[in-house]
């Protein structure tokens, strides 16, 4: 499979071009500063540009069968603007415009799927991240209904609190005050779920909460 992963040089996004990789997928990343994108592979290929730049966006999902976006905005609380959540909606108009549809991303459980139950993360998590993270939050969100709004064919996992922890090979996943899941994940394992998602149909168009 052909897959573009957007956000490759982050905590998460590296460790899933790497697991691609070795599954055998030719590889599309959207880098903006290659010096900071090591890896070397005969089945990578490298775009170099960033979100706002139409054009890259088109050369690295030209030819891909799914979409991988591992992007996560800044925690820094002097963060401004919405480069991530305007990036989304390109990289969705894209998609659109190329007749790809497939799409697996990353959220937080601030945000909710109507599969949810009540349950306390709802409560305490967006009061948590308005006060801390402000920012982070808005984009979170922005990116997250640019993708949801559309007819793409998304999976969007929902993660709390990630950990560079070594990979376990448990993953809990499901919607909250339904299903069993935590908190802490290992990258590791975040990675592994999503490359998963490409094969997985249980949740289609779904924001599951995942966690080990």
């Amino acid at each position: 499979m052909r897959v573009t992963v957007f956000g490759a040089t982050g905590g998460i996004g590296r460790l899933v071009v790497q697991q691609l990789l070795d599954a055998g997928h030719h590889v599309t990343a959207l880098v903006r500063s290659p010096g900071k994108f090591a890896l070397t592979h005969p089945q990578l290929a490298i775009v170099i540009g960033q979100l706002s730049d139409r054009a890259a966006v088109e050369r690295a999902v030209t030819g891909a069968d799914a979409v991988i976006s591992a992007l996560g905005p800044s925690l820094k609380r002097s963060a401004t603007g919405t480069p991530l959540t305007d990036g989304t909606r390109t990289i969705v108009d894209v998609m659109r415009v190329q007749k790809l549809a497939r799409f697996i991303g990353l959220a937080t459980p601030s945000l909710t799927d109507p599969r949810d139950k009540p349950h306390w993360k709802h409560k305490v998590l967006p009061v948590m991240a308005k006060l801390m993270f402000p920012n982070a939050l808005t984009e979170l969100k922005g990116m997250t209904e640019a993708v949801t709004s559309s007819d793409l064919d998304y999976t969007i996992a929902r993660i709390t609190n990630p950990t560079d922890k070594a990979a376990t090979g448990q993953v809990r996943s499901g919607f909250l005050g339904h299903d069993r899941v935590g908190s802490a994940m290992s990258r590791a394992d975040i990675a592994v779920f999503l490359v998963s998602q490409l094969t997985d149909t249980r949740y289609q168009r779904a924001m599951p909460a995942i966690s080990n």
